[in-house]
């Protein structure tokens, strides 16, 4: 695996990958490798104001291209060797218009005046590392957790250590067994009809929802999890005013942000992250700190930091 190490770390030869953030971590998990010169097509799509970022999506309305997928190689397990013709055939396929895309979005990305912001994006990205994670406490990093009682959590937990097994089973990435939506929703309400909940997929049906509620059943008998009372701790101790008016001042701020992506045709949350906004809504006058925080992109700053000012000096 060696030589692959070498061109995935030679900054002259140009990586295009498609949602390469998995891949990376992976690599550099296993293997140690690292990236430079990187070219995400999703990154790219995002910036162009794509609405669906799949690949063929991309490939359909960047090129015209519509390729078709086999059902069952989709399902295949990719980790048997030697692979089939069909199954080589099919990865050739994958990535076989993505030269052709990158420069197809790097054109257009130029003509909108947007290359930069790409540009910083995958940099970003080729520096990403896999981190081990605490497997105690890593599902309350779930979004949507912070929403649940000691009891929900209770079952999130076991839940979340569910899906870290199945994914381990199948070497597949989490994510891809069952989103974290879908587990915050049998959290919350555990005696709910699984089947409705959006999302849900092939766990809604009967054998596999059964599989789910023997979890559930064996998590309700466990002692209620809280999380650790510093968790999430941001910023200054704030009165139930000074609360109320944070919270006013976030939902102000997001509306900024909407307004700009609309502005723009971009989905909002490129334009500024949100736990910035989080911490000027309670530390308004704290901007030019914010410049220096590490979610906070260059290119952000530049296009849009006199408008964001202008925004807190309207809200103060």
């Amino acid at each position: 695996m060696s030589p692959l190490g070498e061109v995935l770390s030679d900054a002259s030869v140009t990586k295009i990958l498609h949602s390469g953030d998995y891949d990376i971590r992976s690599l550099h998990r296993d293997y140690g490798f690292q990236f430079e010169n990187v070219f995400d097509t999703s990154i790219a799509a995002g910036f162009l104001g794509s609405k669906r970022l799949g690949l063929d999506a991309i490939l359909k309305e960047y090129l015209d291209v519509e390729v078709t997928k086999d059902k069952k190689l989709q399902r295949s397990d990719w980790t048997d060797r030697p692979l089939s013709k069909e199954a080589l055939a099919y990865a050739a396929n994958d990535v076989r218009y993505l030269g052709e895309a990158r420069q197809n979005m790097l054109d257009r990305l130029t003509e909108k005046g947007r290359s930069t912001w790409a540009e910083e994006e995958c940099v970003r990205l080729s520096s990403v590392r896999f981190e081990q994670r605490d497997e105690e406490t890593a599902f309350f990093h779930v979004k949507g957790s912070k929403d649940l009682d000691g009891r929900g959590l209770a079952i999130l937990r076991s839940l979340y250590d569910f899906r870290e097994d199945e994914a381990i089973g199948k070497d597949r990435p989490p994510f891809k067994i069952v989103s974290d939506s879908v587990l915050v929703a049998i959290a919350r309400e555990p005696d709910g009809e699984y089947s409705e909940i959006k999302g849900i997929g092939w766990w809604g049906r009967s054998e596999k929802r059964k599989r789910l509620s023997e979890v559930v059943f064996e998590a309700k008998n466990r002692e209620p999890v809280f999380r650790p009372r510093n968790e999430g701790r941001r910023g200054p101790h704030l009165s139930h005013r000074e609360r109320e008016m944070a919270n006013q001042r976030l939902k102000d701020l997001k509306q900024w942000r909407k307004n700009l992506g609309q502005k723009l045709e971009l989905d909002p949350s490129l334009l500024w992250p949100t736990p910035s906004l989080s911490r000027l809504a309670r530390l308004p006058e704290g901007l030019q700190a914010e410049f220096d925080q590490a979610e906070v992109r260059r290119w952000q700053v530049k296009e849009f930091a006199d408008s964001l000012a202008s925004c807190l000096d309207e809200l103060s």
